[in-house]
């Protein structure tokens, strides 16, 4: 079994060192040089729309997905044109545009923060004067890790987000008071059989995940797990989809979704039955689920701008490294670090342990 893999950065490479044992063997597109991918699979360089290489994915893979959102739409469109792809199309453009997301969230009854779309200078100020300030200004396509953003404060920032961020395609959004940031994620397969990975507790540092902790039994499950069926069903999904929330009080309100496996999912590893990454290909590929019962007490943290030395955090008990074999840069994840243990003491202790390899993360 072969799958085709848009993109070749630690995502891709978690999902092929996930095949190995399965017997699938992945090959990517990318432009870059040294990928991350590079090693677990058959790395074609070249951009994304190369229509040369995306005719020789049709030709040796049995089907494709992606790692990233921003794929090329004409990407997607060839390669459905004459393969299997999944997740489809539909699930693609909803999460490529954030107007086009929180529309959706609107129509399937699925609460969201306050918006309004954003093509103009007038724009933004009519719609500060609807939603008040503090909020957030977004790009509607292209921005992750807290790019493509700022925040509003007073009206004095308007005029410098605008200057930062202008064009026709923004968004506002309130700014929420939240309690704590969750995700969820479940995956699909292609006869509709869905199973459900407990609730990620997640930190962010600077807009970039700093931690993840599973959840099992967090008294918000039902909640999150209702909207995730109904956007399962109306995409009619296939493979693992993430649904980020804020918790508002006793409400939970959808910030954005992302149709492919997920940095905040990435506990699943170590922590769960079958991680999202094994479950991803499963789904795709049209075999049977596995469970995502977890397995004890995980959370797990980004190594972000900065690379721990793995001996040192492998002293850690129930410690498990992740070297995504990437460059190091201020702001990017090279790596990640999982705790495992039996009971919530135990987590905490490896926790506190691993504090020592992590300047600047704020710990979960």
């Amino acid at each position: 079994m072969i799958v085709g893999i848009i993109g070749g950065g630690q995502l891709a490479r978690m999902l092929a060192l996930a095949g190995r044992p399965l017997g699938i063997e992945c090959i990517f597109i990318d432009p870059g040089v040294d990928v991350s991918a590079a090693g677990t699979g058959r790395h074609w360089r070249g951009e994304y729309d190369d229509q040369a290489l995306l005719r020789r994915m049709v030709a040796s893979a049995d089907v494709a997905t992606y790692e990233f959102e921003n794929v090329p739409p004409v990407t997607i469109e060839y390669l459905a044109q004459h393969m299997t792809v999944f997740p489809g199309a539909l699930a693609l453009s909803c999460a490529r545009d954030r107007l086009h997301e929180k529309s959706l969230f609107d129509r399937l009854g699925i609460p969201t923060v306050a918006y309004r779309a954003v093509g103009s200078r007038a724009d933004l100020t009519e719609a500060v004067a609807a939603l008040g300030l503090p909020a957030v200004l977004k790009t509607r396509r292209f921005g992750y890790d807290g790019k493509g953003q700022m925040v509003l404060r007073d009206k004095a920032d308007l005029d410098a987000a605008w200057e930062k961020l202008s064009g026709p395609d923004l968004i506002l959004e309130s700014f929420v008071d939240f309690g704590r940031e969750l995700s969820v994620i479940a995956v699909r397969g292609r006869t509709g059989d869905t199973r459900f990975y407990p609730l990620s507790e997640n930190v962010h540092d600077r807009g970039v995940l700093a931690s993840s902790r599973g959840r099992p039994g967090d008294p918000r499950t039902a909640q999150a797990y209702a909207y995730m069926e109904v956007l399962l069903r109306e995409l009619d999904y296939v493979g693992v989809l993430a649904l980020e929330l804020f918790e508002v009080g006793d409400r939970l309100l959808a910030n954005e979704m992302a149709p492919r496996v997920h940095n905040s999912g990435h506990w699943t590893i170590e922590g769960s039955e079958t991680s999202q990454f094994e479950n991803h290909l499963r789904a795709i590929v049209g075999w049977p689920l596995g469970e995502t019962v977890s397995v004890g007490h995980t959370v797990m943290f980004n190594c972000v701008g900065h690379l721990p030395d793995p001996a040192a955090v492998l002293k850690v008990p129930g410690a498990h490294w992740h070297d995504y074999r990437k460059a190091v840069r201020p702001g990017r994840k090279v790596a990640h670090i999982t705790a495992r243990a039996a009971d919530a003491s135990g987590l905490e202790a490896a926790t506190a342990a691993l504090k020592a390899f992590l300047p600047g993360h704020i710990l979960g």
